[in-house]
Order: structure tokens, then C-alpha cells, then sequence
């Protein structure tokens, strides 16, 4: 017992004497050791993805910024955060119209009452604090709705150059770098900084990024601008409506994210792979180490289906096209071509230019409005005639190469309706050939149920079943439904749905003068008479790449986006083959209405003219009725490569032909740009030949979405 009791006492000793050292001898080291935290896991920007055209040229890059941040610790007194502005604005100059138009009211009364903190606390009586039971975010409110605006204004320059770097110092979140200033940062104030980085506690100086696009016009407006959409600035950070989207993403507040069409659709190609940096803090907020667990990584590149060569081109084409039709023309401002592969669905070019006057000097200016490709809509008149003579062979209405007298159709009640000229007896090749109107009508009568038409007698169809059945054929060709394009914000056009208030407005349907379609649907339209009845989905992203620094190579492919189709159309591939013996002859038969103007026949070109009266709808506060002028059409027709639809609303006048004088100068430029492609050794990089895997594709068309969209 005695031998236990004193190993006991040993025991009990030596566990005393262990209790003694941790306590006294290492207390201080694990009292600190267990006010240490693993706080926060920051994610630092990378730059973003470029995004170049299909031939690997780029169209929007990233050019480097110098830039000056500020990294606030957590549980810093705004004092002290003071303090490194006031140091700071001594360095550095942040003092321009930009930077002090971004202060905002209640900036300025946060700042009034941090520089003036005892006029602040007497802001409120001692009565009123007590009756508010010290509640101090009523009590600050209070403060600041009694914060006068002679206090507002009473800063100088140089007090407000401090509060436009505080302001952005406390924008972020605790240890996230956030930046001060990256604009127009001179050597100098860069190299200060540099220098007293250690009497300027949070602030360094790093390298950031800007986003520009490298092709511009001579007037300054960017190729493509408007499609290619824009970013958030930081100061912006992510759009107030998506906040909650992204950050579920691991996106920071202040991020930059993409805002419009293409940065906005492909942002999680773009976007990167953040760096993410584990800190390690004391419970004063103090950083105590700063552990990389994940490295950084820029976005990975897109590369468009996009030609920017020929792109521009076409722009230019338009530009002077669209100038030389304006003369005398006071409504017409603006003009669009949408260019596809009709057998792969790449957009080769998407162009469209709107003269804009400026409010304040009263000039006038072009600009890029490439997106009214896909956003707008208009009457497109007699292009839409293949549809409908594949709606009559479908409904059985009319068969391949009936005869249709032409003649002007007086009904019951309402004004004369003829042709531009009257034609006669007729086949349906003919009157595709020659435009005739008359045709329409009589076939669009026969879907109505009406066979006979009766001089002077009345109108017998049944207007709901009549255009029930044109717009379930006509959407089949990508007509009043939404083209599939990887772009948001696709209009679909006006009408769908809407039953005519009068049955004469279904035989205006059948020459496409009541439902509006946009240039993109036109040319997905004539794409899927081009290549046999597919309807393509048309895409402007053709790949994605890994990143590469070297300007003249890209990297290896992540992602190929291949052509996808929507469905094929529910008609004979010899009816599709009568309408395109109809385009054809539009072009190259001397009785063609697109003969004397397309003059560039050896590219084999097959299409299709279209006139439509419409009311303008545009910026002038008058509504006429005016011509919207019109083309589709393909080419080489007997193997296509490309399929184009060209709109330019609101002439005075259906005499101009300059519709199909930028058909003809668009398609010279594609085959023209191919030859000396194809003389330079650079046939691979067109990269416009038939996609082999369309047959793969087409295997698609009966499991695709349902047509009654």
C-alpha cells in the first residue's frame, strides 16, 4: 500500500508539474495558438478569356493595367482606414470628373460624419437617443437625415480626392484585394507606391486587365461591337438581378462579369479560374500567414464561327450602300445581312448598320447595330414565297407545276389585289421567277377551303384554319419561331398567335406582309431550302481553346460545338427541289426579278427578292407606309456554302433596288476572299466547306424540339 500511495504521489506530481509548464511556461503560446482561425478563403481575379474569330484572329483581347488595390483586415477601424486614404491621396491622383461623379450623397454624409465626429454625436439629443433605447442604427439614420447640404458640399478637392479613395478601399470584402485605381496610373505614382508600400498598411501595387476590341472602323465604332455585348467594371461587380446566381458560383461581389450577348453567354468559358488563397488570422483580424491552394488559371478561349475579314466587308458594304440609300430617303436608317453556312449553322457574318443622331450637336452618325439581326423584326414581303408554295404542295392545295391565272382579284369589300404586273396563265416556277402575288393569294385561298375564286364575290375561307396551317409550315423554316441562336435576347418577331381581324390578311400573310420576321430567321429560312429541308441552328461560337500566351497560336480544343438540327420540315425533297429551281431562276433567267441586278452569276447564286409595304414603325414621330426591301438566297446553288438574307426597312420608294445590289457585293466578297485564301495556301483556314457529320446531324431531326413553339 505504501509502494501505490507513492506512485501515486509521483503521478499526481509530475501532472502538477506538466499543468505548471503549459500554464505558466507556454500559456501565453497556445492562448494564442487557440485564438487563431482559418478565417477566410479570398479568390483572386483572373484575367478574361479571348475570344477570336473562326480563322484564330483575335477580335477582343485583354491589355495589361498597372493598378494600385487596397486589402482591408478584418475588424479595422474605419479610422485607421482613413488614415491610408488621407497617406495615400498624397501619392496618387484620383481626382477626375469620373471618380468624383461615382461619390454619392450618402458617401458624403458617412464621410461628414467620420471627419466630424463630436457635430455627428450632437446631431441628436441626449433625449432622443434615450427614446430611441440607444439604438444605434436608428440614432445613425437619424444623424444622417439631419446632415445639412451646405455639410455635404462643404468639401474641398482635396478632401473629396480622400473620400473617392476611402470609398473604394471599403467597397470589397475583408482580405479581398480591391482596387483603388486602375486607370491612367502613371510610372510615377506607381513607382511610390512601390516604394512606402510598408507606411501604407493594405495597399500594394499589382498588374490588371482591360478589355478591348481590336478591329474598329475609321469612325471609331468597334466591329461586331454590339454582338459581342459587354463586362461589369469592378466598381460595378456582378449585376445587382444575377448577385445571387453568381455568387453561388464562387464569385466575388466585385467581380467582373459578363453583362450582354456574347461576354454574357459564354461567361463560363471566359471567365477562368480563380486563385484561391486560404488565410490565416488572429481574432484581431491580422493576417498570420497566407497559404495558394489553388493556382489561377485566365478563361479559356472562344473562337467564333465569326470570319472578321469578311465581316468587315460587309460592314462596309452596308456603310456605303446604306449612304447611298438614304439620299433623299428621310425614314431609311439602317440596314442588315445575316451570312450562314446552310449546312452547319456557323454565322459567318452578322452585320447591320443605324444612323444615329446625337441630341445634343444634332450630327448624324453610323453605328454598329449588328445585333437588330436578332432583335428586330419587319415585314419581309415576297422572299417568304417559297414557304408559301411548299405550304400549298404540303396542304395539297396546289402540286409541282400547277397552272394559276394572274390576274388582279377583286373581292367583296376590299381594294384590288394584283401583282406588280399582271402575268397570265402561270406555273409555280413562274411565278416564284417573276414574284407573282396573285399566285399567293389563289393558293393561300385553296388552304383556306376556298377553290374558286369569284370576281367581285366574297371572300369564303376559314381565316383561323387558313393561317394555322401557313405558320405551322412556315415555322418549320425557322418563320415567327425563335432561331436556336447561342446568343439571349432573340425576338421572335410580331404575330404569332394573332387570329387576322379580316380574312383578306391571310392572303397578306402569303406574300409575308403581316407577321414580322427578323433577318436571322430569314436566313435560316432560306438555309433550309438550301440544304435539302434541315433546319439548322444557327451558332456564333464555334470552339472553345485552352489558353495560349504566343499571339499566333492557339490552343489545343476543349470543345467543338457541333451542327445541330432543329427539325426537317415535313415535305417531299422534290417539292424542296422545285422551290429551288424557283430561286434559281429569280437570279439567272432574264425574266427573273432578281436578274439585272445580281450580276455576279458565275458564283451560281439562287435566291429570292421581296418588297413589303409596312407602317413605319421607327424613331421619327410620323408612321407612313413605306417598302421594306428584301433578299435571301444561297450559293453555289447546285453545292451551297453560304445563305444570306439582307433587310433595309422604310424606303419611300419600291424603284430602289440596292437590296440586291448588297446581296451581289456580299457574295463577291465571300468568293472573292476564298480565292485569295485558296492563292495564299489558306483554303483550310475558311473553314466554310460542307460539314461532313450533317448527315449525323440530320439523324437528329425527329427527336428535336416540338414545332408547335
Amino acid at each position: 500500500m505504501n509502494i501505490l500511495f507513492f506512485v501515486v504521489f509521483i503521478l499526481f506530481s509530475v501532472l502538477i508539474l506538466r499543468l505548471g509548464i503549459v500554464q505558466i511556461v507556454y500559456g501565453d503560446d497556445y492562448k494564442r495558438e487557440i485564438d487563431r482561425k482559418e478565417n477566410v478563403t479570398v479568390n483572386t481575379s483572373v484575367p478574361r478569356g479571348k475570344i477570336l474569330d473562326r480563322n484564330g484572329k483575335l477580335v477582343v483581347g485583354n491589355k495589361p493595367l498597372n493598378a494600385i488595390t487596397y486589402t482591408r483586415p478584418q475588424n479595422i477601424k474605419q479610422e485607421d482606414i482613413l488614415k491610408v486614404a488621407k497617406d495615400l491621396a498624397k501619392i496618387i491622383k484620383k481626382d477626375t470628373e469620373e471618380d468624383f461623379k461615382a461619390i454619392t450623397v450618402r458617401d458624403k454624409k458617412d464621410f461628414w460624419i467620420l471627419n466630424h465626429p463630436k457635430q455627428a454625436d450632437e446631431k441628436v439629443t441626449k433625449a432622443e437617443k434615450e427614446k430611441l433605447k440607444n439604438d444605434n442604427t436608428k440614432i445613425y439614420k437619424l444623424t444622417l437625415d439631419r446632415i445639412t447640404d451646405d455639410e455635404i458640399n462643404s468639401f474641398s478637392k482635396q478632401e473629396l480626392e480622400v473620400l473617392a479613395i476611402y470609398r473604394e478601399m471599403i467597397g470589397g470584402y475583408p482580405l479581398s484585394p480591391q482596387i483603388i485605381k486602375n486607370k491612367n496610373v502613371s510610372p510615377d505614382e506607381y513607382a511610390i507606391v512601390s516604394e512606402n508600400l510598408d507606411s501604407l498598411p493594405g495597399v500594394n501595387t499589382t498588374t490588371d486587365w482591360d478589355r478591348y476590341n481590336v478591329y474598329k472602323d475609321e469612325a471609331g465604332n468597334e466591329t461586331l461591337g454590339s454582338v459581342i455585348g459587354k463586362i461589369s467594371s469592378s466598381k460595378e461587380g456582378l449585376p445587382k438581378e444575377l448577385v445571387d446566381y453568381y455568387l453561388a458560383r464562387d464569385y466575388s461581389r466585385n467581380d467582373r462579369v459578363g453583362k450582354s450577348y456574347i461576354e454574357y453567354q459564354y461567361e463560363d468559358v471566359l471567365q477562368g479560374r480563380k486563385e484561391k488563397v486560404k488565410n490565416v488570422t488572429d481574432k484581431a483580424g491580422n493576417v498570420l500567414e497566407s497559404d495558394v491552394i489553388r493556382e489561377g488559371k485566365r478563361g479559356d478561349d472562344l473562337v467564333l464561327s465569326i470570319d472578321i475579314e469578311f465581316q468587315q466587308a460587309v460592314e462596309k458594304i452596308i456603310k456605303e450602300k446604306l449612304a447611298k440609300a438614304k439620299i433623299g430617303q428621310p425614314y431609311i436608317d439602317r440596314a442588315f445581312v445575316s451570312v450562314m453556312n446552310p449546312n452547319s449553322g456557323e454565322v459567318l457574318a452578322m452585320a447591320g448598320k443605324q444612323y444615329i443622331r446625337d441630341k445634343e450637336t444634332g450630327s448624324t452618325d453610323v453605328a454598329d447595330f449588328a445585333l437588330g439581326n436578332m432583335t428586330t423584326s419587319y415585314s419581309a414581303g415576297s422572299v417568304v414565297k417559297g414557304a408559301t408554295v411548299l405550304t400549298g404542295y404540303q396542304t395539297g392545295a396546289i402540286h409541282p407545276g400547277e397552272v394559276i391565272r394572274d390576274e388582279p382579284v377583286y373581292l367583296a369589300g376590299t381594294k384590288v389585289k394584283k401583282s406588280w404586273k399582271t402575268m397570265g396563265s402561270i406555273n409555280d416556277l413562274t411565278a416564284l421567277k417573276q414574284s407573282s402575288n396573285v399566285y399567293m393569294f389563289k393558293t393561300a385561298m385553296k388552304i383556306g377551303g376556298q377553290q374558286n375564286y369569284i370576281p367581285h364575290g366574297k371572300l369564303s375561307i376559314d381565316k383561323i384554319d387558313a393561317i394555322n396551317k401557313f405558320r405551322m409550315n412556315f415555322a418549320q423554316f425557322g418563320l415567327g419561331i425563335k432561331t436556336g441562336i447561342d446568343l439571349p435576347g432573340e425576338q421572335t418577331g410580331y404575330g404569332a398567335g394573332q387570329i387576322p381581324p379580316e380574312s383578306g390578311k391571310v392572303l397578306d400573310f402569303a406574300i409575308g406582309q403581316y407577321d414580322t420576321y427578323t433577318p436571322l430567321q430569314l436566313v435560316q429560312y432560306v438555309s433550309t431550302i438550301a440544304n435539302g429541308g434541315y433546319r439548322i441552328q444557327p451558332h456564333i461560337g464555334k470552339e472553345v481553346r485552352e489558353p495560349n500566351e504566343k499571339i499566333d497560336e492557339m490552343g489545343p480544343v476543349i470543345q467543338e460545338i457541333q451542327p445541330k438540327v432543329l427539325n426537317k420540315v415535313d415535305m417531299k425533297t422534290e417539292w424542296i427541289e422545285r422551290v429551288q429551281d424557283g430561286f434559281k431562276l429569280v437570279v439567272n433567267d432574264p425574266n427573273g426579278t432578281g436578274y439585272a441586278t445580281i450580276k455576279n452569276k458565275k458564283y451560281k447564286i439562287a435566291g429570292k427578292t421581296g418588297t413589303a409595304q409596312a407602317l413605319y414603325d421607327g424613331p421619327l414621330p410620323v408612321h407612313p407606309m413605306l417598302y421594306n426591301l428584301t433578299f435571301v438566297g444561297y450559293a453555289p446553288y447546285d453545292n451551297p456554302e453560304i445563305a444570306l438574307s439582307v433587310v433595309l426597312p422604310w424606303s419611300t420608294t419600291d424603284k430602289t433596288h440596292v437590296n440586291l445590289e448588297i446581296a451581289d457585293e456580299v457574295f463577291k466578297a465571300y468568293f472573292e476572299l476564298k480565292e485569295k485564301r485558296a492563292k495564299e495556301g489558306l483554303t483550310k483556314s475558311s473553314s466554310t466547306n460542307k460539314v461532313e457529320n450533317i448527315d449525323d446531324a440530320k439523324k437528329q431531326a425527329n427527336t428535336t424540339e416540338d414545332q408547335s413553339e
